[in-house]
C-alpha cells in the first residue's frame, strides 16, 4: 500500500464504526449487532406508516417515509446498523417488468421465459425509477448524524442475480422455482443472458447507493438453496464475483456481506470465489464449522433462527450464547439465520440486543 492510498483510507466515511471494522476483518471485544427485516411488521410504528402510505411500494418509493422506517428500529433499540427500507424487486421493475404486491399473496410479476421474452427489458427509465430510493439513503444519513446515531452504519443492499431472475422467471415466490431451474437447465445461454442482464443492473443500482452514502451493501441470494453444486457456482457464484469487482473498482475500500442463503458447506466455496468480505450464514451452518472454515477468510454474519428469537425466553439466551461463544472470537457480526417473523414480539429483540450488548470477549 503506497502513502496515498494509506492517506486516502484514513479518510474513509465510517471507517471507525463498530460494523465497518468487524465487516473488514477486525475482530470486537462487542460484536456488532443488526437484524435482517428489523425494519418492518413486527414493529407497530411500521404499521402506522404503513397504513399511511397505501400500499407496499408507495412505501418503499416515498423516501421520507422509507428513511423514516430505515431509522424506527435504532431509535427503538439502537443496532449498529441501519439497512435501508427497500425491496430486492425495485431491479427487475426499473428494468420494466411488471410488478405489483398483492396483499396476503406476496410479489406478483409477469413472467419471463425465454431470451426472446427478454425483449422489452431495458436500462431506459432505470434510474428514474430508482432515484427516489437514492434520495431515502442520503436522508437517512444525514437523519442518523442529526439524532445522535454517528456511530450506526448504513447498510445498502439488493438482491442477487439468481434470486432475483427466480422472481423474474417464475412470477412470484414458489416452493421449488421449477420454471427458473428448467430454462437454466435447458437453454444456459438464453439464462444465462437474463443472468448477466440483472448482474450489470444490480453492480449499477449498488454503485449508486454507495455513492449516496452506503457505507457497506450486502447482496441477498434468498434462494441459492435452490440450486445443486453446477447451478450455485454458475449462477450464484460467478454473477456476485462480478459485482464485487465492479463496485471494487469504483470503491474499493466499502465492505460487501454476500448472503446465499441454504448454501450449506458451498458457502466456503462462495467466499474463496467472490472475494467478499463477509458472508451471512442461515441457521443450518454450525457455528464451529464457520468459525474453523469461514471466518480465517471474511468476517461471518449470523445465525440465530428467526423462531428462537420469536420464541424468546431460555431458548434464546441458550442459543445466542452459543453463537456468540463461538464466533466472537473473530470477524463477526451478530445476526439471524434470515429476517425477523412478522409476529415477533418487540420486547424480545429488546431481550436480544441486551444479550449481544452484555456480552464480551474480554474476560478479564
Amino acid at each position: 500500500m503506497n502513502s496515498q492510498t494509506q492517506i486516502q483510507n484514513s479518510r474513509l466515511p465510517g471507517q471507525g464504526k463498530p460494523l465497518i471494522r468487524a465487516l473488514t476483518g477486525q475482530a470486537q471485544t462487542v460484536p456488532p449487532l443488526w437484524l435482517m427485516r428489523q425494519a418492518g411488521r413486527y414493529l407497530p410504528e411500521y404499521r402506522e406508516l404503513r397504513q399511511q402510505a397505501g400500499g407496499f411500494l408507495d412505501l418503499v418509493y416515498n423516501p421520507a417515509f422509507a428513511a423514516e422506517v430505515t431509522i424506527q428500529p435504532i431509535r427503538r433499540f439502537g443496532m449498529d446498523a441501519a439497512i435501508l427500507f427497500s425491496d430486492i424487486l425495485v431491479i427487475p421493475q426499473a428494468l420494466g417488468q411488471h410488478l405489483e404486491f398483492r396483499e396476503g399473496d406476496g410479489p406478483r410479476l409477469n413472467p419471463i421465459r425465454s431470451a426472446a421474452e427478454m425483449a422489452p427489458l431495458s436500462f431506459a427509465n432505470f434510474e428514474k425509477t430508482l432515484s427516489p430510493i437514492y434520495e431515502t439513503i442520503r436522508t437517512v444519513r444525514a437523519q442518523l448524524n442529526t439524532e445522535g446515531f454517528s456511530d450506526t452504519a448504513l447498510i445498502g443492499f439488493a438482491g442477487a442475480p439468481w434470486t432475483i431472475a427466480c422472481y423474474m422467471v417464475d412470477g412470484g415466490g414458489s416452493r421449488d422455482f421449477a420454471e427458473t431451474k428448467k430454462w437454466a437447465y435447458g437453454d444456459p445461454d438464453g439464462f444465462g443472458r437474463l443472468i448477466d442482464l440483472i448482474t450489470e443492473a444490480t453492480a449499477a443500482y449498488l454503485i449508486q447507493q454507495i455513492d449516496h452514502g452506503a457505507e457497506a451493501v450486502q447482496l441477498f441470494d434468498s434462494w441459492a438453496g435452490a440450486c445443486d453444486e453446477g447451478l450455485f457456482r454458475r449462477y450464484c457464484i460467478q454473477p456476485a464475483k462480478t459485482i464485487v469487482n465492479l463496485i471494487r473498482a469504483s470503491h474499493p475500500d466499502v465492505p460487501i456481506i454476500g448472503f446465499p442463503r441454504q448454501a450449506g458447506r458451498l458457502a466456503l466455496d462462495y467466499v474463496q470465489g467472490t472475494g467478499v468480505n463477509a458472508i451471512g450464514i442461515d441457521q443450518m451452518i454450525p457455528t464451529r464449522w464457520a468459525a474453523q472454515s469461514l471466518q480465517p477468510l471474511a468476517c461471518v454474519q449470523g445465525n440465530l433462527d428467526p423462531v428462537c428469537l420469536l420464541t424468546g425466553g431460555d431458548a434464546m439466551r441458550d442459543n445466542v450464547q452459543s453463537i456468540l461463544d463461538n464466533l466472537a472470537g473473530g470477524p463477526f457480526v451478530f445476526n439471524l439465520g434470515h429476517g425477523i417473523i412478522k409476529e415477533t414480539p418487540p420486547d424480545h429483540v429488546a431481550q436480544l440486543v441486551a444479550m449481544v450488548r452484555e456480552y464480551s470477549t474480554d474476560k478479564t
